[in-house]
């Protein structure tokens, strides 16, 4: 399988960077299966914070280091990329692994840990990673064998045809619609911070939402997220993964050049 440097349309670029290490880091919790996490659910109210102290946040964060870097850009794979993401989805995210709400894949872990904060805690937690500069990986260009719908266009071609332009003849929508062109995500209704994200978790979470296994008393969200995954291939999660972890803004490369900006 190779990895190469390829630039994505509207100044996006996917880019084979080398992956870098943060920070040194700790003992590492294997991901369990997607049995239900058996921690008593708590009663989790947001609407009655404020926003997030990132600084109050950084000193709260430090359990999380082990397993997500840091700064929230972890080197196990299996660990999803936090810098970067908006301080209403961590929160959220939080207070549903805290409640039993959000379930599955790294629920189990992530439950004892989630049910230590207040709900406070949470706000601050996510605004100290909003702060955090989001990392990218790499994209898989190898070629798609075959004689399917997809032979001959490279893996995350594939990922990126989904992503910008969706599938209207089967009703899948362009994730960029919700997501961003450079996976940015959306902090005022919280959607999630997707570019540069790990391809294994991923494509661990849109399995799991194909599956259903992480339902929440809200259905809103999930059911969105649950009827586009279902209706995704196992190479096109793959490659949609692929995708995703190489996704970020061109301005960083720039940035990291060191070329000047256009006047």
């Amino acid at each position: 399988m190779r990895h190469a440097r390829v630039i994505a349309l509207a100044g996006l670029a996917v880019v084979a960077t080398a992956a870098v290490a943060y920070a040194a880091q700790t003992t590492v919790v294997p991901v369990p299966d997607n049995a239900p996490v058996e921690a008593a659910p708590l009663e989790v109210d947001l609407s009655k914070t404020h926003w997030g102290d990132a600084e109050a946040g950084a000193e709260k964060a430090v359990a999380c280091a082990a397993c997500h870097g840091a700064d929230g850009n972890p080197t196990d794979p299996q660990y999803p990329r936090l810098a970067g993401q908006s301080e209403r989805y961590m929160a959220r995210q939080l207070a549903l692994f805290a409640s039993g709400e959000r379930h599955g894949g790294l629920a189990a872990v992530m439950a004892p840990f989630a049910q230590m904060l207040s709900p406070q805690d949470m706000r601050d937690v996510g605004a100290f990673f909003a702060t955090q500069k989001a990392g990218a990986g790499v994209a898989d260009d190898a070629l798609v064998e075959g004689d399917g719908p997809y032979a001959g266009l490279k893996f995350y071609e594939i990922g990126q045809k989904l992503y910008r332009g969706g599938d209207p003849e089967r009703g899948i929508p362009a994730c960029l619609a919700c997501h961003g062109p450079a996976g940015a995500g959306n902090p005022g209704p919280a959607y999630p911070h997707v570019g540069g994200q790990m391809a294994d978790y991923t494509a661990r979470r849109l399995q799991e939402y194909q599956a259903g296994v992480t339902s929440e008393k809200d259905p809103t969200l999930f059911h969105i997220m649950a009827q586009v995954a279902g209706k995704l291939t196992e190479q096109e999660i793959g490659a949609l993964s692929s995708y995703l972890q190489g996704l970020h803004d061109r301005a960083d490369d720039v940035a990291e050049a060191g070329i000047p900006p256009r006047s």
